[in-house]
């Protein structure tokens, strides 16, 4: 699909999202950049996570968030054992630690339930919105609430285990929740455990190497450079 008659400052940016920084901080930084109001994105990243940001800028991109946000995403995971935080992530407070070290084979049989479709509940630090509130507005109160669950694709595979630490690469669905992966894998397995570090290496048909640095998009940027890296129409599969 080709966006009708895109300005030059217009197109689909693909960003390697730095660690530490929120999504709406590489919209603001385009903002700055290339003097564009309209800028919208397929997918935000938690802060500690990194990858692949989808970046819509101009309103003929801005119009494809609906269909892009749709999208399958793939994500390469650490899962840190034996710790749980309040949000799943390596940025909650730590609730609860555990001495038990799962062996290798009891990690691969609990995975088993991370395959197809599977039912998956919101965790409470999320955006996901109950009765018109943000679940995390809830959770910041100390509030916990009912969630219905749902269900989701997923395809997990464990790439290395050496304890505290086990790195899955998962494909899955829109809507899927990475680190409420980590904290179910944690019970399943009896000890607890969060999402350590989390890197999304592809949205849709868009991937990793095809990412330009953020570190271009500094003050004083090569606006050439970042204006020849936009894509003026979704690429074919």
């Amino acid at each position: 699909m080709t966006a009708s008659l895109p300005q030059e400052s217009h197109g689909i940016l693909l960003v390697d999202k730095p660690k530490g920084k929120t999504s709406f901080y590489l919209v603001a930084r385009l903002r700055r950049l290339l003097g564009v109001k309209t800028i919208g994105h397929a997918g935000t990243l938690d802060p500690f996570a990194t990858g692949v940001m989808v970046l819509l800028i101009g309103k003929p991109f801005t119009r494809l968030s609906d269909q892009l946000l749709g999208a399958d995403k793939e994500y390469l995971g650490e899962i840190h054992l034996g710790i749980t935080t309040d949000t799943y992530d390596c940025d909650g407070v730590v609730q609860q630690q555990s001495d038990k070290i799962p062996t290798r084979e009891e990690l691969e049989a609990c995975l088993k339930h991370f395959q197809g479709e599977v039912d998956q509940t919101p965790p409470m630090f999320s955006a996901k919105k109950v009765n018109g509130k943000k679940l995390y507005e809830l959770a910041r109160k100390g509030k916990e609430i009912e969630r219905k669950s749902v269900k989701v694709k997923l395809h997990t595979t464990l790439l290395s285990y050496n304890y505290p630490y086990a790195t899955v690469n998962i494909q899955c669905s829109k809507g899927t929740y990475i680190r409420s992966i980590a904290y179910d894998l944690g019970v399943m397995l009896g000890c607890g455990a969060h999402l350590s570090n989390l890197r999304r290496l592809r949205s849709g048909c868009f991937k990793i190497e095809n990412c330009l640095d953020s570190a271009a998009l500094v003050d004083g940027a090569d606006l050439q450079l970042i204006k020849s890296a936009l894509l003026k129409e979704i690429p074919s599969k």
